[in-house]
């Protein structure tokens, strides 16, 4: 599904299907229940253009937090400068314009660095004698693998690996305004370990399996939830922004300023004023700091004043 996010009426139906793998038509008279085990991958762009840090995820591409923890993973694409990259694809784009066929990029062994994971490195690597797969061949194999590995069952390796990764979000998630981790995430782990093995046309799932899907999810959790101190901040997907809570504890300011006339805010007043607003204590210093810098809180030797009444 591309323009994922052009489609917001469409997104309550999509909710049954990804939820309940149904399809529900009440049309003419005919009421009907339909199947739909399908998987969906869809692609969405941000509000303005661009991708806003300050912003959760939900609030980037105006999606709700149920439709959204349906995904089994969410990677976030952002345009960054790379010299390397950015050479290698307008030779790509120039190539494609001179009729020539794409053949790889070039294997440049500088180019990996000693720490990156063997995944990685793997996924990265293409060889120039490498021809493209035929889409009617793979889409034979795909079917293949569905009709002759349905469901590849964990071995006890494999599922230990799952659990630890499983247990560690589950000790890593904030206590408050947060995306719960939940069973939902395990039986996410459970499927693509599954389809790693179904790939290579096993009925097991190996710990080699397991451990690529740990990596994978890790890298999608990493782009979508890790804040400034490469901690998961699982806040970071729904709920509300450090903007948000900026603009509610402005506003709650404002409404006491103005209710009991008064201007010099105590630190004690400030955190009274969070509380109020439900905004997480944990970014209370930074929002302070921030309107401060804007003017709006100025501080003074007994607190802060405030200068928008």
């Amino acid at each position: 599904i591309d323009e994922f996010d052009k489609m917001k009426h469409e997104h309550d139906s999509l909710l049954e299907a990804m939820e309940q793998q149904s399809v529900s038509i009440a049309k003419a008279g005919i009421v009907a229940n339909l199947p739909a085990r399908t998987t969906v991958i869809a692609a969405a762009n941000p509000i303005g253009g661009h991708y806003n840090k300050g912003k959760t995820v939900g609030e980037n591409i105006k999606m709700s937090a149920p439709l959204l923890s349906r995904f089994d993973l969410i990677f976030i694409l952002l345009d960054r400068p790379d010299e390397t990259r950015d050479h290698r694809l307008a030779n790509h784009v120039l190539a494609l314009h001179e009729g020539n066929e794409f053949t790889g990029f070039e294997d440049d062994e500088e180019s990996f660095d000693d720490g990156e994971d063997d995944l990685l490195k793997k996924l990265k690597r293409v060889e120039k004698s490498q021809n493209p797969i035929n889409p009617k061949l793979l889409r034979k194999y795909i079917g293949y693998a569905k009709k002759y590995c349905p469901t590849p069952t964990l071995t006890e390796e494999a599922c230990d690996v799952l659990q630890e990764f499983y247990l560690s979000l589950r000790e890593n998630q904030s206590t408050d305004d947060y995306t719960p981790i939940t069973t939902r995430q395990l039986e996410s782990l459970i499927r693509l370990a599954q389809a790693r093995a179904r790939l290579e046309l096993r009925d097991e799932v190996t710990e080699q399996d397991a451990e690529d899907v740990v990596y994978i999810m890790r890298e999608s959790l990493k782009e979508a939830f890790e804040d400034d101190y490469a901690c998961f901040d699982f806040r970071r997907t729904t709920g509300m922004s450090k903007n948000k809570m900026k603009k509610a504890f402005l506003k709650m300011i404002s409404l006491k300023a103005k209710k009991h006339h008064m201007k010099l805010f105590t630190s004690t007043d400030l955190r009274n004023v969070a509380i109020e607003a439900k905004v997480d204590l944990l970014e209370l210093d930074d929002i302070i700091a921030s309107l401060n810098h804007e003017g709006y809180l100025l501080k003074k030797r007994d607190g802060y004043e405030f200068t928008l009444v």
